[in-house]
C-alpha cells in the first residue's frame, strides 16, 4: 500500500510534469467513420440552406449514437483516424473538426457503410484517410 505522502508526489510530478504519452485524460469516443458524396442537401437539420454549411466542405451526419434526436445539428467534433481496413490508410497526426449538418439515417445521399457513428463529406473523409477504403475506425470528441 502506498503510503499519503508518495500518492501526492506522484499527482504533483503528474501535474509539473505532465501525463506523458501513454496517458490521456481527454474524453473522446471511438467509433467508425463512413462517407458520402453529394447531393448533401436537403439535411434534417437545415433543409436546403447551404450557409450552415463549413466553407472548409468540413462537415458530417451524425450516426444514431450521436443523432440525439437532432441536437446534434450544429455541434463540432473533432475527428481523428485511427485504423481502416487497409493498413496505412490513415493519414498520420492528422486531426479534423466537423460540423454536424444532417442525420446519416435520412441523409439524402447514402453513406459508404450503414451504421456508422459519424458519416464525413468526401472532402473530410479525405482529410483524414486515403478515400479508396470505405469506413474507418475513429476517435471523436466533441467540442
Amino acid at each position: 500500500m502506498l503510503k499519503p505522502e508518495l500518492g501526492l508526489l506522484t499527482w504533483l510530478l503528474l501535474f509539473l510534469v505532465g501525463p506523458g504519452p501513454h496517458l490521456r485524460f481527454a474524453r473522446a469516443d471511438i467509433g467508425t467513420a463512413s462517407r458520402y458524396s453529394p447531393p448533401y442537401t436537403p439535411t434534417a437539420c437545415y433543409g436546403n440552406d447551404f450557409s450552415e454549411f463549413p466553407t472548409s466542405n468540413l462537415f458530417a451526419a451524425a450516426g444514431e449514437g450521436i443523432w440525439d434526436n437532432g441536437a446534434a445539428c450544429g455541434r463540432q467534433y473533432l475527428v481523428r483516424c485511427i485504423s481502416a481496413p487497409v493498413p496505412q490508410s490513415c493519414v498520420p497526426g492528422q486531426t479534423i473538426q466537423i460540423k454536424i449538418v444532417d442525420r446519416a439515417q435520412s441523409s439524402s445521399s447514402r453513406p459508404s457503410r450503414d451504421g456508422s457513428s459519424i458519416v464525413l463529406s468526401e472532402t473530410a473523409f479525405a482529410a483524414i484517410a486515403n478515400p479508396a477504403v470505405h469506413y474507418l475506425n475513429v476517435e471523436y470528441q466533441q467540442l
